[in-house]
C-alpha cells in the first residue's frame, strides 16, 4: 500500500493551497541594490526583490492577506473553501476566483488535447499526492462563464493545484503594481514574475535548478518586462517504491504519474498563471507529446530530459532568446 507523503508536495502547498506546490526552484540572480521581503504561504515560500530604498516591507501584510484570501478559495486541503464546497455538493458553483481559474484551466486542457486536466484530483489521491476524491475524471464535463462553473455529474471534482499558484503570483503582481513598484521580481514556490529591470538596468535573471541534486544549473533566463516562469518536474515531489520512483505529475491519458525520461519543464509567459498550467500541462504530456504541443502552441518552453545522469535539452519557442 502507498504511503503518503510527509513532505508538502505540489498538491499539498495548495493548501496548506495544496504546484509548484514546491517547485524544482529557480534561482535570484546575484546583484547589488536589491531590497528582499519574504515569507511563507501555501505551503511554500515567497520572496519579492526590488530596487532598495521604496520601503518594501510596507507590503507584507498586504500581501499575507491576498494569499490568504486565495487560500480560502482555491485550497482542496480545506474543507471550508470554495473549491472544497464546489467538489463536496451540489453541480454548480459561483466564487468569482474559482469561475476565472478554472475557466483558464479548461482552455488549457482544450489546447493541450487533455494533457492538463483540471479534474485529475482523484488520480493523484490514488498515486497518495492530494486529498481530492471523485469520480472519474472528465474535464469536458464542465461547463464554465465569467459567473458560474457547471459540471454535469455531482461527483466530478476539481483540482486548480496545476494552475492557482500562477494565478496568485498574478494577483501579487498586480498589488506589487498598485502600490508603484515598477521594478520588481516575486517568486513564489520557484515560480516567478518580473516586472521592469533590476537596479543596474538590465533586466531581471533567474537560474534554472537542475532536476536531480548534485547537477549544474542548466540554464539561466533573461526575464523580459511582465513575463513569468513557472517549473514542473518529477524529482521533489515524487516517491520510491519497490525501485520506483512516482513523480506528483499525472499522465491523465495512463491513469498513472509521467513515465519516461523527461524531468523537467519550464514556461515563459505573459502571465503566470498560463506559465503554470502550460508547465503542468507539458510535462504531463510526456517526452514525445510535449514538445510537439510547445511548438504547435508557440510556447516558449525548455524541456530536461535525463539519460543516465546526464542532461539533455529540448528549447521551443522563444525561449533560446531568453538563454544567456
Amino acid at each position: 500500500m502507498m504511503k503518503r507523503l510527509q513532505e508538502p508536495t505540489r498538491r499539498a502547498a495548495l493548501g496548506l493551497i495544496g504546484s509548484a506546490c514546491v517547485l524544482p526552484r529557480m534561482a535570484l540572480a546575484a546583484g547589488g541594490g536589491v531590497e528582499t521581503l519574504s515569507g511563507r504561504a501555501f505551503g511554500t515560500g515567497w520572496r519579492v526583490s526590488a530596487p532598495e530604498g521604496q520601503g518594501l516591507a510596507r507590503l507584507r501584510p498586504e500581501i499575507e492577506a491576498l494569499f490568504a484570501r486565495i487560500d480560502r478559495q482555491l485550497s482542496p486541503w480545506r474543507p471550508d473553501s470554495a473549491i472544497s464546497r464546489f467538489n463536496a455538493g451540489g453541480t454548480e458553483g459561483d466564487d468569482p476566483a474559482l469561475c476565472h481559474v478554472t475557466s483558464a484551466a479548461v482552455e488549457i486542457a482544450r489546447q493541450s488535447e487533455g494533457a492538463f486536466d483540471p479534474t485529475v484530483g482523484p488520480l493523484v489521491a490514488r498515486w497518495g499526492f492530494g486529498p481530492v476524491s471523485g469520480g472519474a475524471p472528465d474535464w469536458r464535463a464542465l461547463s464554465v462563464s465569467a459567473e458560474s462553473i457547471t459540471k454535469q455529474r455531482a461527483d466530478l471534482t476539481l483540482d486548480l493545484c496545476g494552475i492557482a499558484k500562477g494565478w496568485a503570483l498574478d494577483r501579487a503582481m498586480v498589488l506589487m503594481g498598485e502600490a508603484g513598484f515598477t521594478d520588481a521580481l516575486f517568486d513564489l514556490g520557484g515560480e516567478l514574475s518580473g516586472r521592469g529591470n533590476h537596479p543596474t538596468g538590465r533586466d531581471w535573471r533567474v537560474a534554472v535548478d537542475a532536476p536531480f541534486p548534485g547537477a549544474p544549473s542548466p540554464a539561466t533566463l533573461r526575464l523580459p518586462d511582465g513575463a513569468a516562469v513557472a517549473t514542473s518536474g518529477t524529482g521533489v515531489q515524487s516517491y520510491a517504491l519497490g525501485g520506483m520512483r512516482y513523480s506528483h505529475v499525472i499522465d491523465p491519458r495512463a491513469e498513472a504519474p509521467v513515465a519516461g525520461r523527461l524531468r523537467a519543464v519550464s514556461v515563459v509567459a505573459p502571465d503566470a498563471m498560463s506559465a503554470d498550467g502550460w508547465a503542468t500541462a507539458l510535462l504531463a504530456a510526456g517526452e514525445e507529446r510535449g514538445p510537439g504541443i510547445a511548438r504547435a502552441r508557440n510556447l516558449a518552453a525548455l524541456f530536461l530530459l535525463e539519460d543516465a545522469g546526464a542532461l539533455s535539452q529540448i528549447r521551443t519557442g522563444a525561449i533560446d532568446d531568453m538563454i544567456l
